[in-house]
């Protein structure tokens, strides 16, 4: 996930930052702005839309950012399973070395980066991740990506828009464009990790001190 303050869906930790996926309460009076049943059907857009835009998805990769973003390039791989009839590769891209922010934050553990068996070259490769923020977590999955492999094309996908960019990202499929400011906490919580599916939106006791 694209984080600035909570612990990190993207950087494989169980907490969120907050910017944040995490499997805490959400911050400050934390309030659901997705539920189980609203996720589900935003993930079902998002299929639909990928399978439109990629005419069939014939050549369809999909990515996941650890942590949570791996968890939802799976349960969209099964939905266009079940739209095309067709198996969609899937796996997971670790970003953790490719972070600008190394030398500022502890040091953390190393997620699993998994291609599938043919490759990503000539590819369209749809990188997933629950929450986009700054955009440096995607930057820093374009990168990792570049040392594995030449797509035809990259697209992204997310669970959360949460704006306040600081690079020129913008994803391609977006289930909820939610308006935040800096201070408030977005955590994305998913039943293969935290036990529950849900988004929360809540608000930091100190402003963040940076952004993903």
């Amino acid at each position: 996930m694209d984080t600035s303050s909570a612990s990190s869906a993207s950087g494989s930790s169980a907490s969120a930052g907050p910017n944040g996926a995490g499997a805490g309460s959400g911050g400050s009076g934390a309030r659901p702005v997705l539920e189980a049943p609203d996720i589900a059907r935003v993930l079902t857009r998002i299929a639909h839309e990928i399978v439109e835009r990629a005419k069939g998805a014939e050549d369809v990769v999909l990515l996941g950012i650890p942590t949570r973003g791996v968890f939802l390039a799976r349960r969209l791989a099964a939905k266009l399973e079940e739209i095309t009839g067709r198996t969609i590769p899937v796996g997971s891209l670790d970003i953790t070395m490719y972070r600008d922010d190394l030398r500022m934050r502890p040091a953390r553990a190393l997620a699993r980066t998994d291609i599938p068996a043919d490759g990503v070259d000539g590819r369209l490769v749809v990188l997933v991740d629950d929450v986009l923020f700054s955009g440096r977590t995607i930057r820093a999955a374009l990168d990792a990506l570049g040392d594995i492999g030449r797509p035809r094309a990259v697209q992204l996908a997310v669970l959360v828009d949460r704006g306040h960019r600081e690079l020129p990202i913008r994803a391609d499929y977006v289930g909820k464009n939610l308006p935040t400011s800096l201070r408030e906490t977005v955590k994305v919580q998913l039943a293969e990790e935290d036990g529950r599916d849900t988004v929360l939106l809540g608000t930091e006791r100190t402003a963040p001190a940076g952004g993903r």
